[in-house]
């Protein structure tokens, strides 16, 4: 059920009220909520509410977390260590003869 922000315009009390949306709004201000202490029976208007933000708990989802175990021993098969994948640094820093270098 949604959440309806109702000012009083005799109080000038903001107050939040749920209720269904197919149910009528609310024409005065209820007694429970007037801070006078005799009941103003205040006109009330309904005010924009901004809406409710979604709220996240937990650690979250990945699409990693349902793999079936066969994709995961087939990835693990496929991984190759860390050594040879890199070139070495030495073959990396020294110029190869074939290209002239111009100043």
């Amino acid at each position: 059920m949604p959440t309806y922000e109702y000012t009083c315009q005799k109080c000038s009390k903001t107050f939040e009220h749920v209720q269904p949306i197919s149910s009528e709004r609310l024409a005065v201000c209820p007694r429970e909520v007037c801070p006078r202490k005799i009941w103003g029976k205040g006109k009330l208007v309904r005010g924009l509410g901004g809406g409710s933000g979604l709220i996240f708990k937990g650690s979250g989802f990945y699409i990693t977390d349902y793999r079936s175990d066969s994709y995961k021993t087939a990835a693990s098969s496929d991984s190759k260590p860390a050594s040879e994948s890199k070139p070495s640094p030495a073959a990396a820093s020294t110029p190869s003869p074939a290209t002239p270098s111009k100043p």
